[in-house]
Order: C-alpha cells, then sequence, then structure tokens
C-alpha cells in the first residue's frame, strides 16, 4: 500500500436498507452507483437499533454496555471515554479530522476530538453537502490523509411530504405494515426523505470526482439502524438492526462486488486501522472486514449480537443471531410492547388505534430466519425447537458474560439527569 487512503464515512439517519441497490423500490440513484463501483455488505448489522447506541458502537468499535451509550445522547448518556473514538487512533497515523453535520455522540460535539468542526445551520442534505465539497476542495490541495465524518439528517421523522403522486397511489410499504392508504402514503414520505439524501451523497460523490480525489478515497456510506416505522427502528428484528453498508475506494473494496456473509458495526474500526497503517487498539470487539472482501474466509462471524436498553423509555433487550436463527430476550417485567420507542408517524397510529399497545409480548422469542424471514412465528415456546433455543440461549448468555454485561446484574439505573419516558407512555414526548 503506497500511502493510507483517506475516508469519507458518509452517514444517514433511520434508512435500514431501504435503498435502491438492496432491491427497494426507493430510487436512489447516487447510492446505487456507489454500490456499482464499491462492495456491498448485503448482511450488515449494527450493534444497537438506536441512533446514539448504534453509532458509538460503530465508531469505538465497543457494544453499548461497554462504551457507556445505553441510551441517548441528547437524554443524558455519554461514552465512557471519547478517546476511544477512531478518530484518535487515526491520528496516530496522520490523519486530520473534520466533522460536518450529524454525529448524535454527544451534546457537545468538541468532547469528541475532532480537529475541525465545520458549523452548520441544519444537518439536511440541502445545508451539509455544499459544506462538505467545499472541505473536499481545500483537502485536495494538501498531501496528508484525512478523515471525514458527513452526517445527514435524512431520513429521521419529520419526513417531507411525499414529492409524487405515483409514490402516494403505488408504494409498498415495509412488509410487517399492512397495505393501506396510510401506510403507503407514509412510506412515500420517507421516499421523498431518501431522494433529498442520495441527492446530498451524490453531491459529494461528484467533488471526489471533480477534485481528483476518488482513486484514494475510501468511502463508507452506512446508516444507524431501522426506518422509523412500527416494528423497525428500536426493535431487535432485522428490520432494527439491518442496515445499508457500501464500501468503495482502493484495496479490494471495487467491482460491485456483493458480500452475503453476515457482518457488524463493529467490524469497520478494525478495518480502518488495518487500511491506515495503524495498530488496532486492544479493545476492539469486532474483526477487520479485509480477509472477507479478499476472499480469504467465507465468514467472519458465527454469530451476531445486538441490544437495546433505553431509548425513550427502559426496554433492555438483548439478541444473538446466527445464518438461520435469531433469539431475542426480553429483561424486564413489562409485557406490552414500549410505545413510546417508536416514533410517532400515521403508520404507529394505525397500529395503536388498532390495539398495538395491548399486545404481549414474549420474554422470550425464536425465529427460524429461513422459513420465517418476517421474523412473526415466535418457536421459542414449540417442543420441535426446545434444542435450538437452549443453543442460542447459551449463546447469548456466554456473550453477555465475556462482555460483563451490567443486565446480568439486574435492571440498569440511567445515569442521573437522564431523561427517561415511562414505559406505558404512548409518545416519545
Amino acid at each position: 500500500m503506497a500511502s493510507p487512503p483517506n475516508i469519507l464515512y458518509i452517514h444517514s439517519h433511520d434508512t435500514g436498507r431501504y435503498v435502491q441497490p438492496y432491491g427497494f423500490q426507493v430510487p436512489t440513484p447516487n447510492i446505487q452507483l456507489l454500490a456499482d463501483q464499491g462492495v456491498l455488505f448485503r448482511e450488515a448489522f449494527c450493534a444497537a437499533p438506536t441512533c446514539s447506541g448504534s453509532r458509538a458502537s460503530l465508531l469505538t468499535g465497543l457494544y453499548c454496555h461497554n462504551n457507556g451509550m445505553l441510551g441517548l445522547a441528547h437524554r443524558g448518556w455519554k461514552l465512557n471515554d471519547y478517546g476511544r473514538h477512531w478518530v484518535h487512533a487515526l491520528r496516530r497515523a496522520g490523519y486530520r479530522s473534520t466533522l460536518i453535520g450529524e454525529q448524535h455522540i454527544s451534546v457537545d460535539p468538541r468532547v469528541i476530538g475532532y480537529d475541525e468542526l465545520v458549523e452548520v445551520d441544519s444537518h439536511r442534505a440541502e445545508n451539509v453537502a455544499p459544506l462538505t465539497i467545499e472541505k473536499l476542495r481545500e483537502a485536495s490541495s494538501g498531501s496528508d490523509p484525512w478523515f471525514m465524518s458527513v452526517g445527514f439528517f435524512e431520513t429521521h421523522r419529520d419526513f417531507f411530504a411525499p414529492t409524487s403522486v405515483r409514490d402516494t397511489l403505488y408504494s409498498l410499504p415495509p412488509a410487517n405494515l399492512p397495505d393501506v392508504v396510510t401506510t403507503r402514503k407514509d412510506f412515500a414520505a420517507f421516499k421523498a426523505s431518501a431522494r433529498s439524501l442520495d441527492q446530498g451523497i451524490g453531491a459529494v460523490l461528484h467533488a471526489l470526482h471533480d477534485f481528483d480525489l476518488v482513486d484514494n478515497t475510501l468511502v463508507i456510506c452506512t446508516t444507524d439502524h431501522g426506518v422509523a416505522f412500527p416494528g423497525s427502528k428500536a426493535t431487535l428484528f432485522d428490520r432494527g438492526i439491518g442496515v445499508m453498508m457500501i464500501v468503495r475506494g482502493p484495496n479490494g473494496f471495487t467491482g460491485g462486488k456483493v458480500v452475503d456473509a453476515p457482518v457488524s458495526h463493529l467490524d469497520v474500526y478494525p478495518t480502518l486501522c488495518e487500511l491506515a497503517g495503524v495498530e488496532a487498539p486492544d479493545w476492539l470487539q469486532g474483526s477487520s472486514l479485509m480477509p472477507l472482501v479478499h476472499g480469504d474466509v467465507e465468514r467472519l462471524h458465527e454469530a451476531i449480537f445486538a441490544e437495546t436498553t433505553f431509548h425513550a423509555a427502559y426496554e433492555p433487550q438483548r439478541a444473538v443471531r446466527t445464518e438461520r436463527w435469531k433469539y431475542i430476550r426480553r429483561f424486564d417485567d413489562y409485557p406490552h410492547p414500549v410505545l413510546a420507542n417508536c416514533d410517532e408517524g400515521p403508520s404507529k397510529d394505525l397500529w395503536v388505534e388498532a390495539g398495538w399497545g395491548e399486545r404481549i409480548v414474549a420474554r422470550e422469542q425464536l425465529y427460524d430466519l429461513v422459513l420465517d424471514p418476517a421474523e412473526g412465528n415466535n418457536l421459542a415456546g414449540d417442543p420441535a425447537g426446545a434444542a435450538c433455543l437452549e443453543e442460542m440461549r447459551g449463546r447469548l448468555d456466554a456473550w453477555m458474560r465475556e462482555t460483563d454485561d451490567p443486565l446480568l446484574q439486574g435492571p440498569v439505573e440511567p445515569p442521573p439527569g437522564a431523561r427517561v419516558d415511562r414505559q406505558t407512555a404512548v409518545s416519545p414526548s
């Protein structure tokens, strides 16, 4: 490797995998172009389906219960050590770091450790993209490697109005929701937000070409977690933890390849260390993607783990996922869905009116991801699944012990001053 690559980390809010290269009818031609030129990870997962938790795990290489981000930064949670953010490892390799737009792991971004913070009026693409282009212009005249974090607000709730009559009439909502006028219109609004995201990403990618930065820039395009619809974001179903992750750049991230092996956001930090030529910190809990990208191995992980503890309200859950099975365990006696952990919107209103809040949620859930990919048939109480249930319980228990999960000691208390909604609340207000 002649020199370490520049690193452009582009990230969105609440997009899941609902973009064009993952087969959905959500036109995102610029994200599609990135996939056509790079490597798309078909089975990428976040470590926590909540905004701050997911980002904190990606950026520190640690599970939430190890990095401290068990809730939302704007509600009172912090990292145990901001010195474990990957900008500090990259600095040792000579990188200059810049933050533009969304970050969501600290109320005060100055504590993170970026060399430069770019002030921006809002984190929407129309504001973030032009400032990013200007910073890329400046970077193109330098010789030192750089890292830029470019965060877009889209596709978080506060969707735009649908921009297409056709979308309003014909959009197919997420598969776990009924296909009715309300959900079609709601998803059409999501698609309008996705268009804005894609335009912002496209403007930034175009700037890389304009400033002759393509060949030595690693582009990482991902999101924090699943879409902000009922049964997705803030859940441990694949709809909540499945994320888009597309990487384009030198050292094998080319050719429009699709990787089907399961990977985790935790795997990005050790990958960057390898590419930057810096020693990986000994605390990292993921594995470098490079053996997978180069075809040296068929898979990195036998199992993927994910967690939630606090979102708007307390809802402690842990999950383990293999290629065949998903096991979810709740660690609280509240028997119903925690509605406050679902963002407000027309699709949620539809579910609430239909009695969603009165449903009983099983303490243990086991799903066959081959015969039941929608995770709708809980086999935890089925005698035929007893042996598999025991195995998956064992996997989860071992992981919790190995990572010193505080849930093993009982309920987790929020930090002093944190804002936590009641579990019986209907909305995250």
